[in-house]
């Protein structure tokens, strides 16, 4: 079973992402912010990670950057799922070694194509 941690403080967000993946078979890890995220990561190794970018105490860019300092972590995936849709943000993020950034609004269907496909 593949792993996800999702990490979003919008909890609508989070709740349709969680039973979406979960019925899609995946192992489904929550977090609400980047520190929250980090704290998990220590303890789980998830395929992907899906990743907002506005969060309270660790943002996004600030999470992916401590992801790619830890040597076990290399093969994650990372979504950026941002309402931040400024191009400098979108590059900003794949700069920092996302591999994808979807922008809110979002299509659930097609995160779950995008998310099967990077972790073919």
């Amino acid at each position: 079973m593949k792993k996800i941690l999702i990490v979003d403080d919008e909890p609508n967000i989070v709740m349709s992402l969680e039973y979406t993946f979960k019925k899609n078979n995946f192992e489904v890890f929550i977090a609400r912010d980047g520190q929250e995220a980090l704290d998990i990561l220590n303890n789980q190794l998830p395929d992907i990670i899906i990743l907002d970018v506005m969060m309270p105490m660790v943002d996004g860019f600030a999470t992916l950057e401590q992801i790619k300092k830890d040597e076990r972590l290399q093969h994650c995936k990372v979504i950026f799922l941002s309402a931040k849709n400024k191009e400098k943000d979108i590059e900003k993020g794949l700069s920092l070694g996302a591999n994808l950034y979807v922008v809110k609004p979002f299509s659930l269907k097609k995160l779950v194509e995008q998310v099967q496909n990077l972790i073919q």
